[in-house]
């Protein structure tokens, strides 16, 4: 799993002859009413906006993160419809990596959950069974490709644990909703993991807006 910052909304203007952050932007946009739109401090007005539900203003500013992660995990993340996205294409590109899981047992008493707790014989099993999967179905991948076999045709050979790379971009708001219910203890770990990954960055990004969150 990686995740990193590609881009964020940029302002083109200022406000007392200093350029707008992005969460300035914010605040500038939600003040169109106001006659003091441009007004330099926002804490307060952010923090109230998200008291109070106010969630259209944090539609003024997007942003957008890599993820490499397996096509086990992209569904998931591309269930998010108010994202735009953009993934590697196995019919056009040659897919180059399997990824690895640690394996979890199945909690019995709840489908979205899995347990650390499996005996180490157990988990030394699964290890070799996913090597064993990935030598031989990249080498028929492979003997496939060379026998001319178009790539979206080849790929129905590649397990889910192909490793995959996307784009997603949204709005501060799609983000604070992704990450609300992504970084739950009810997600697959492997996609809480990047969910993880990427408030670690809107934290960064959007301090203002992440303090009034409760997030650190």
């Amino acid at each position: 799993m990686q995740v990193r910052l590609i881009a964020v909304t940029t302002p083109l203007i200022q406000v007392d002859n200093v350029q707008l952050t992005p969460e300035g932007l914010i605040a500038y946009c939600a003040r169109v009413s106001s006659p003091h739109q441009e007004t330099p401090d926002y804490q307060k007005l952010l923090a109230y906006c998200i008291a109070h539900k106010h969630w259209s203003v944090f539609e003024m500013v997007d942003m957008t993160v890599e993820i490499v992660t397996s096509r086990a995990i992209s569904p998931q993340i591309l269930r998010h419809r108010s994202f735009q996205f953009q993934e590697f294409s196995q019919r056009y590109a040659r897919a180059q990596e399997i990824e690895r899981y640690q394996p979890r047992r199945q909690d019995s008493k709840n489908r979205q959950n899995s347990l650390e707790d499996l005996e180490s014989e157990t988990v030394a099993w699964f290890d070799a069974a996913q090597e064993r999967v990935a030598r031989l179905t990249l080498e028929e991948y492979d003997k496939a490709l060379e026998k001319g076999i178009a790539k979206e045709c080849a790929r129905v050979l590649l397990p889910m644990a192909t490793q995959t790379k996307l784009y997603m971009k949204g709005s501060v708001r799609s983000w604070i909703h992704y990450l609300e219910v992504r970084t739950d203890s009810s997600t697959q770990k492997e996609h809480r993991d990047i969910a993880l990954a990427i408030k670690k960055i809107f934290i960064a990004q959007f301090p203002v807006t992440a303090a009034a969150l409760g997030w650190s």
